[in-house]
């Protein structure tokens, strides 16, 4: 019976001269065995430089977009306290009761659409002068939330210039002051903290990029070097022949330099 001869890597440090052949099928991969990982090390210290090579493009790639292309955003925040003054009403002495607390609490959903209206976006467009920014693109720069299901509200900012990012929550807390009391019936709303200018940008996180991108670098040339290791079907070393053919190498002789 004739059996397809194996490839031999003009590269490799040996030449097979004796072997015995069995009637089995000989190509490389039919046999399902174990990879220790001894074996996956020899593969990956064999082909090194795809691994290099596939982590130094993604994280300059990544480097240079993260450094010089994106645009930098700056966040600013200011908080504000929105309720009835205890202090003022009718009754000075009384407690807040807990459903007073719980209404209260409630309500900071309503404040946080409210912030973001067009009734309000549209004002501070008109304070700040804000030409060519519809009310729209400048609630989607505008996120509210309240603080630990407080009646304590942050009204967060963010823009591709620092003091702009500033004006705008200082501005929207000043329109939302005035016009939640006229439309909701507020008793008393104050800003506890105002926006200050931002010192650094939030966004990107420039060195997580550059490790994400170092990180898939690595996994792509693994699976490169794996997927090569896969197709390559030459017979480089006796242990490839012996997993070949599953059969013991009788001898094998060095390949001399002409």
């Amino acid at each position: 019976m004739k059996f397809p001869r194996p490839k031999v890597d003009k590269q490799s440090a040996y030449v097979i001269i004796i072997m015995l052949f069995s009637d089995k099928n000989i190509q490389k991969g039919t046999n399902m065995e174990e990879i220790d990982i001894k074996a996956l090390i020899n593969i990956i210290i064999r082909r090194w430089w795809i691994l290099v090579g596939c982590a130094f493009v993604s994280t300059v790639l990544v480097g240079i977009w993260s450094y010089f292309v994106i645009v930098p955003v700056y966040q600013s925040y200011t908080t504000l306290f929105v309720g009835r003054n205890i202090a003022v009403t009718a009754n000075p002495n009384a407690d807040l009761n807990y459903t007073e607390l719980m209404a209260g609490t409630l309500l900071v959903k309503d404040y946080r659409e409210f912030a973001k209206s067009a009734l309000v976006t549209n004002e501070v467009t008109k304070q700040l002068n804000l030409q060519g920014v519809k009310s729209a693109q400048l609630a989607s720069k505008i996120s509210v939330d309240s603080k630990n299901d407080t009646r304590i509200i942050q009204i967060t900012v963010e823009n591709a210039d620092p003091k702009l990012a500033k004006d705008i929550a200082n501005k929207v807390a000043e329109v939302f002051t005035q016009k939640v009391v006229n439309i909701m019936k507020v008793e008393n709303i104050q800003i506890i903290d105002s926006a200050q200018l931002p010192a650094a940008p939030v966004k990107p996180n420039k060195k997580l990029n550059v490790a994400i991108a170092l990180l898939l670098g690595l996994m792509l040339g693994g699976g490169i070097v794996f997927l090569i290791e896969y197709l390559d079907n030459t017979v480089k070393t006796p242990e490839d022949v012996k997993k070949v053919t599953d059969l013991s190498v009788l001898g094998v002789i060095p390949v001399f330099e002409e």
